[in-house]
């Protein structure tokens, strides 16, 4: 991503902050200290997202309210999915795709997303690499770089907004072992969105992984040095924009502003630093299911529902409005159901990019010479991650996060092989029958039974004793 970051509420430093809060701009965005992460968050309440407040704030009104039985039902056909993911991916994969669309259940989502992107194959082929990696000292040019990143990173989420805090060590690893994993990349700073939605659902390792395949099979040379991929890409969008929507098309080429301008940081961080919320999650599950199409379809929606038609450009005649407007596109156009609609009703399709992919580089060669980006081609989808490398039912096996080891079991002294009363000496005895005898003096008889648990004991107790887990098995909770 280019050095120079966008004036925005989540990028401002202090100095620019303390002068909007003096000259009483500060509004909704909380105080000096939230945008610098510090917040103090009992100040505020936290949405079902985990936010604060800030750039990203929802209205109610613009989330999709789902009723809970339908989420109940959605929870247990994934729950079938996931536990057989690769027949399902064999036989069924339409019927993942249009789950995907209809958005996965947040209980589920951090688990589909690791499953999708085949981040669990990786992990599982490559046990305790990213130990290996957390527990280097990395670069410190990227270290140093990255360390001064992680405070601008969704300042207004409850899990990044200390700084220092459990977010922003868990995405300081996450982001650092990437560096040592391809040490020929390093760090781009778009990789910090990224990496930063996926721990808001999942571990930081589970995280690393579905990054590492983000940026290797889904964004291949996206964040390598140069930016070629991403200049190639934005051609390729203006190219398809030309057949769905050429009014918006011609405004744009008659300003001569470059797809670069516009579509950098929507692409690199897909769409995390730019849509509502309830819109980010909606697109991941489509993007992580299908692949980039879906990155290419919200872009050319926006542009068609912002530029595409004469009524529209009047608010936009030059450049500078046009780059301004699609800086602050109406919250209409990114509300959560109209979106979605759109992007699915948009033909678009895999063939299409890549037969504008290639009419885009031969362009770009005869112009510019070769990529010095060598990137592997990208994979649209789960599907094609899984096709090209065949995982195995062991790694699709879910590993137990938690574990409970059971008690050993021991045999009690009346059920064991040789009756323990019989090799007790005559001393013992005595013993025992003096002990009686004094019982029954005291008022104590030894032949009234005890008296019975309380029922919620006595059926945590026979829970324990007739269904406790053997020696061989572990309990796992999802």
């Amino acid at each position: 991503m280019a050095k120079t970051e966008p004036r925005n509420i989540l990028a401002m430093r202090g100095s620019d902050v303390k002068e909007l809060k003096d000259n009483g701009k500060l509004g909704n965005y909380g105080s000096e200290s939230e945008v610098n992460g510090n917040a103090v968050l009992e100040e505020k309440l936290v949405d079902r997202y985990g936010f604060t407040g800030g750039a990203q704030q929802y209205s109610a009104e613009t989330v999709e309210e789902i009723p809970i039985e339908v989420l109940r039902q959605r929870e247990a056909k994934w729950l079938e999915m996931l536990n057989s993911w690769d027949k399902w991916m064999a036989k069924k994969h339409k019927k993942i795709k249009e789950r995907c669309q209809k958005g996965i259940p947040p209980s589920l989502r951090g688990r589909a997303w690791l499953y999708l992107t085949g981040g669990k194959v990786k992990r599982e082929q490559n046990k305790g690499k990213f130990q290996e990696l957390d527990e280097q000292p990395g670069d410190p040019k990227w270290v140093d770089i990255i360390e001064r990143d992680l405070h601008r990173q969704f300042p207004f989420h409850e899990m990044f907004a200390a700084r220092g805090g459990h977010g922003q060590q868990d995405l300081f690893r996450v982001l650092k072992a990437y560096t040592l994993h391809r040490p020929e990349e390093g760090y781009c700073q778009a990789q910090a969105p990224v990496a930063a939605v996926l721990l808001m659902h999942m571990p930081a390792e589970d995280a690393f992984w579905v990054l590492v395949q983000i940026c290797e099979k889904y964004l291949p040379g996206y964040y390598s040095k140069g930016l070629e991929a991403i200049q190639l890409d934005g051609e390729i969008l203006h190219a398809l924009l030309k057949k769905v929507c050429p009014v918006a098309y011609r405004h744009l080429e008659n300003q001569k502003l470059g797809p670069v301008l516009y579509m950098t940081e929507w692409f690199m961080c897909a769409f995390s630093r730019t849509l509502p919320w309830a819109s980010v999650l909606r697109i991941w599950d489509m993007f992580l299911c299908e692949g980039v199409k879906i990155l290419f379809r919200v872009g050319l929606v926006l542009l068609k529902y912002t530029l595409g038609s004469q009524e529209k450009l009047k608010n936009c005649p030059g450049l500078y409005e046009t780059i301004e407007l699609l800086k602050a596109i109406p919250p209409q156009y990114l509300q959560e159901t109209f979106l979605v609609h759109e992007i699915i009703e948009l033909s678009v399709s895999e063939r299409d990019i890549e037969k504008e992919h290639r009419s885009q580089l031969r362009l770009w060669m005869a112009s510019r010479g070769e990529l010095n980006c060598k990137s592997p081609p990208r994979m649209h989808g789960a599907k094609a991650v899984m096709s090209a490398e065949p995982p195995s039912r062991q790694d699709l096996k879910e590993r137990p996060t938690i574990i409970v080891e059971s008690p050993p079991f021991t045999v009690p002294d009346e059920k064991k092989p040789e009756n323990s009363a019989k090799r007790r000496s005559k001393k013992d005895k005595e013993k025992l029958e003096e002990k009686s005898r004094s019982e029954v003096e005291d008022g104590v008889d030894s032949h009234i039974p005890p008296k019975p648990l309380s029922p919620l004991l006595s059926a945590v107790t026979e829970q324990g004793s007739n269904e406790s887990l053997s020696s061989g098995e572990q309990d796992t909770y999802l």
